[in-house]
Order: C-alpha cells, then sequence, then structure tokens
C-alpha cells in the first residue's frame, strides 16, 4: 500500500462511508456530494489564491504585451524587461499555478475513492471506529443508477466545465499574442467537449462529482471576482 492511499485516499474513502452510514436513506450519491462540497470549502484558500493572481496578471496583461512589442525582435532585452516588469509590479506568474498543484492530488485521491465507493470493493479499507455498511446502493435518491453511465450526467459535466472556462478565459485584447489566444480559445471550448466524452465512459457517480465540483468552484470563483 503506498503513501498516495494511506494519506489522502483511505481516509477520504472512509469518509465517504462514514456520509453513507449517516445521512439518511444511505444514499452514496448524498455522500459523494457531501464528501465534494467539503473538500472544496476545505480548498477555498488555496482556490482563492489562484485566482486572485489570475485575476492580477489578467489585468497587467495589457501592460506586459505593449512591454513586449517594444522589445520584439530582441529576446534578450524582451525577457529582462519582462521580468523587471514583473517584480515591479510584485507579481510571480506561476503564483496562480501553484495553489492548483496543491489541489491536483487531492482531486485525483477523491476520483479514487468514488470509483471505490461505488463498486462497493471496500473490504480492509474501513478504520475500526467506521461501521461497514456491507452492500452499497449505488442509486441517487433511490432512482438514479450511478454505478454506470450517464449520458445526461456526461454533458451536464461538460456543459459546467465550459461555463467555469468561459469565466476564467481573459478578455481579448488587440495586442493579445495568437498563440496564448489559440490556448484560450481551445481551453475553453474543446476541454468541456473531452470531458463530456470521457465522462460517458466512467460511472455517473463521478460525473456527478465532477458536475458539484466545477458549479461549486464557478460559484467561489463568480463571489471572489465580485468581492474583488
Amino acid at each position: 500500500m503506498n503513501i498516495f492511499h494511506i494519506i489522502l485516499v483511505k481516509p477520504l474513502l472512509n469518509l465517504l462511508i462514514w456520509f453513507y452510514n449517516v445521512l439518511p436513506g444511505n444514499d452514496i450519491g448524498l455522500a459523494i456530494i457531501s464528501v465534494t462540497l467539503l473538500t472544496r470549502i476545505l480548498l477555498y484558500p488555496s482556490f482563492q489564491k489562484s485566482l486572485r493572481s489570475q485575476r492580477q496578471l489578467q489585468q497587467l496583461q495589457p501592460k506586459l504585451e505593449e512591454l513586449k512589442e517594444k522589445h520584439k525582435g530582441d529576446k534578450e532585452a524582451e525577457t529582462k524587461a519582462v521580468l523587471k516588469f514583473y517584480q515591479e509590479n510584485k507579481v510571480n506568474p506561476f503564483s496562480s499555478c501553484l495553489p492548483l498543484l496543491v489541489q491536483l492530488p487531492i482531486l485525483i485521491a477523491l476520483y479514487s475513492v468514488f470509483r471505490t465507493g461505488l463498486s462497493g470493493e471496500i473490504t480492509g479499507e474501513l478504520y475500526p471506529f467506521i461501521a461497514d455498511p456491507g452492500t452499497i446502493t449505488t442509486k441517487l435518491f433511490g432512482v438514479l443508477e450511478l454505478a454506470k453511465p450517464n449520458i445526461v450526467f456526461a454533458i451536464v459535466a461538460g456543459a459546467s466545465q465550459f461555463v467555469q472556462s468561459k469565466l476564467m478565459t481573459p478578455p481579448k485584447t488587440g495586442s493579445q499574442d495568437k498563440t496564448a489566444a489559440m490556448m484560450s480559445m481551445q481551453f475553453t471550448y474543446v476541454m468541456p467537449i473531452i470531458t463530456a466524452v470521457v465522462a460517458m465512459s466512467l460511472p455517473a457517480g463521478l460525473s456527478l462529482y465532477w458536475i458539484i465540483t466545477t458549479v461549486f468552484a464557478i460559484g467561489q470563483q463568480w463571489y471572489i471576482m465580485r468581492k474583488h
């Protein structure tokens, strides 16, 4: 058993089963939603820091593009000017990525946890103080089967991904780098399609997790942008 499993996967799996045991109706769907929301709340400071840094970089982008245009053709001078610009404005271009790197292992662990929970293969994984529920019912509200793919959930997952991508896309400027603009467009339009296609082959419980975490992230993003 590896360290990743011991530190992240096993505790989160036990949390999932605990929610399954205590929530009304022993609903694995509600347990997935509960674990997802709790995790997003705990990751909120990291998400907030990442979004603030991204917002700051977006606001400085027009000036940065002007600076690059001024030193066009001289890569060495351009690099020095850009580094000085970041230093003067107290901005780290990688500051928006670092918090996301902290979140990534947790998101990967949640994927593994929900897949295990939906399969019911939890023997030997539970702590002594977590009751073994025996057979896990894999239906949301007793109706929607979460252990099998669901095309509706997959489409909603892709749509929510598109909304979040649009919110994170910086406004276009006349001096915007063509490569950056192309990457931004691909992220906005291609990633939601990939999300939907992949979700169609996964258990609906994983699509539910993706929908909840994305919608919650959209709400957090809207709140932070409105506040600042």
